[in-house]
């Protein structure tokens, strides 16, 4: 590897490691070392290769996709992931293991789940190069496993709860995710089902740890809130009308039965 690209991937391993790392800075220096990656033919590697820069050029990946998560870009997410198959999939035999493959494909799993992709999670899950009766002794697949048991069971206390219990503080982004999609679920339920509801209630139900986010939810969705009385209102859609057109009707009979007796 070219000693500029060494020297960026050292920088990048020194801020990525820091407790508070800079997170735009990390940003410039990944956009660099991708285009030193191209320009290698070690992004998307063929033919005859250096083992040891294939190694690091994985390692900068990765970082890369973590980096994603802790920016919050989703995309960004996908393509480092996707970039990451290559050496997960191709390269296994020649690389040594990566202590952040099964993190990042545990965070893949979570990804599916929060946009819907359910079919999606099913597949990749059974092409994971793992055991099937060792899958629930990975946590960083266990946890998206479980996290799926519960949501087709609706056991949405136990998705809520699962964030506490993340193998990874990056597994934390997407299960916030997932309990946003829950809170819409629920609060069309709830819309549908009460008039009112105590502010307090309300907040336990819908999974917020404070009145004041509880507050803050009803107001984006237009709902009612009393917070002299601590207590939010749905709002409710008029039930439309059905005009049945009496005398249209009336004649029509009228019509078909002196067809009938036209007939007989």
């Amino acid at each position: 590897m070219a000693t500029d690209l060494g020297s960026l991937y050292r920088e990048l391993k020194g801020l990525f490691g820091s407790p508070h790392a800079d997170l735009k800075k990390m940003g410039v220096v990944l956009g660099k070392l991708k285009i030193g990656l191209v320009t290698s033919g070690l992004l998307v590697p063929q033919g005859d290769v250096n083992f040891q820069d294939l190694a690091v050029a994985r390692d900068i990946l990765e970082i890369g996709a973590f980096w994603s998560i802790r920016t919050r870009d989703v995309p960004s997410f996908d393509r480092y992931f996707s970039q990451l198959q290559t050496f997960y999939n191709d390269y296994s035999s020649f690389l040594p293991p990566s202590p952040r493959e099964y993190p990042l494909r545990g965070l893949n799993l979570i990804r599916l789940l929060t946009q819907n992709r359910i079919a999606d999670f099913h597949t990749t899950l059974e092409s994971l190069p793992l055991p099937a009766d060792s899958l629930a002794s990975n946590p960083f697949i266990s946890h998206p496993i479980n996290l799926e048991r519960w949501l087709m069971e609706g056991s949405y206390s136990k998705v809520w709860n699962a964030r506490l219990e993340a193998p990874a503080e990056e597994y934390k982004f997407f299960v916030d995710s997932l309990m946003g999609t829950i809170r819409n679920e629920i609060a069309s339920c709830l819309e549908a089902a009460y008039d009112s509801l105590p502010t307090k209630d309300f907040t336990t139900l819908i999974f917020f740890e404070t009145e004041r986010e509880a507050v803050a939810y009803a107001q984006h969705r237009k709902w009612e809130v009393d917070l002299i009385n601590k207590k939010i209102s749905f709002a409710k859609k008029g039930e439309e009308k059905l005009e049945i057109p009496k005398e249209k009707l009336i004649a029509a009979n009228l019509a078909y039965a002196r067809e009938l007796e036209q007939i007989v």
